[in-house]
């Protein structure tokens, strides 16, 4: 059996998510204790509390998302879960990258979470509200979604911004460019297109701002190298080098998330298990999708972690 671990993006907060399983287990206390010290905030009391309008801020959302993944986690290794002898790769989709990095120790906890504050607060200076947005097409493959893209940037910029599979691809750009590309999908026949309740247009070239000062922050943050191969974003090819992951982390800002081929790449390197660890199932499903030979686990709740032991 060939496991490898996947950690949540930005849209699977919820108010409330984690809670039971920090209520059950010290060990997620403890963890989500260590992110609101690192950042001098009770981080954990938005995520369990809300309102959900503090937890929505990507500034929060991305390190909030970030310490759900490593309660999970360190209920999981608690429970005898041995990462460099069980498991072979970890990804992340966006800031679950960070997640991933984190569990394989490339970052130190703290490290991790002050990163995502700082990635959150940058992607949201980048560009003024109301000038980007993004938008899901649903029914489209990857080249007909850059065709798309192409056509409706006029100028502007609009662009791929996740490739998740199941036929589900993200565009993102300047709002009326991505309005454009919701119209010529329909055009070309598309199930449908809706824009995104977010808050800046990520993964494209309007994010460049945030690249500079991500590369800045990734520059004075210790990598050391991860104990379990990780799979980037960008390159899609399983890398332990260090030099090799902080050039990544700054160009992921900008890139397009390769989530389906990276949930194919796994398929092909003979993983067989994939865990999703962290908040909602939005991966396991993507996962059930492009790859459904591959087992599919989430854990998120006390019940999951029963669940995943009995199943592996």
């Amino acid at each position: 059996m060939s496991i490898a671990l996947v950690f949540p993006g930005q849209g699977s907060q919820a108010v409330g998510m984690g809670k039971e399983l920090a209520e059950a287990f010290v060990s997620a206390r403890h963890l989500l204790q260590e992110v609101d010290e690192a950042l001098g905030q009770h981080l954990s009391r938005v995520v369990f509390e809300g309102p959900e309008q503090d937890l929505l801020l990507t500034e929060n959302a991305q390190p909030a998302l970030m310490a759900q993944s490593l309660a999970a986690l360190r209920v999981l290794e608690q429970g005898g879960l041995d990462l460099k002898a069980r498991v072979s790769f970890v990804a992340g989709h966006s800031l679950g990258e960070y997640s991933a990095l984190a569990a394989a120790r490339t970052f130190a906890v703290g490290d991790a979470a002050k990163l995502l504050k700082t990635r959150g607060k940058a992607m949201q200076a980048a560009v003024p509200m109301g000038i980007g947005a993004m938008a899901a097409l649903l029914g489209i493959e990857l080249d007909a979604a850059r065709e798309v893209a192409a056509a409706a940037a006029q100028g502007e910029i609009c662009s791929v911004a996740n490739d998740n599979g199941g036929g589900q691809v993200v565009v993102s750009g300047h709002k009326a460019a991505v309005e454009r590309s919701i119209v010529l999908a329909k055009e070309r026949g598309v199930k449908r297109g809706l824009l995104l309740p977010v808050s800046a247009p990520f993964h494209c070239a309007l994010m460049a701002p945030a690249a500079v000062v991500m590369a800045r922050a990734l520059d004075e943050v210790a990598l050391a190298a991860p104990i379990v191969r990780v799979v980037p974003n960008v390159s899609v090819a399983a890398t332990q080098d260090v030099a090799t992951i902080r050039k990544l982390l700054v160009e992921q800002v900008t890139a397009t998330v390769r989530w389906r081929e990276t949930i194919l790449y796994l398929r092909d390197q003979g993983v067989t298990t994939m865990v999703e660890v962290g908040a909602g199932k939005v991966l396991s499903g993507l996962a059930k999708r492009v790859a459904p030979d591959i087992r599919s686990f989430n854990v998120s709740q006390p019940a999951d972690v029963e669940a995943l032991f009995k199943g592996l």
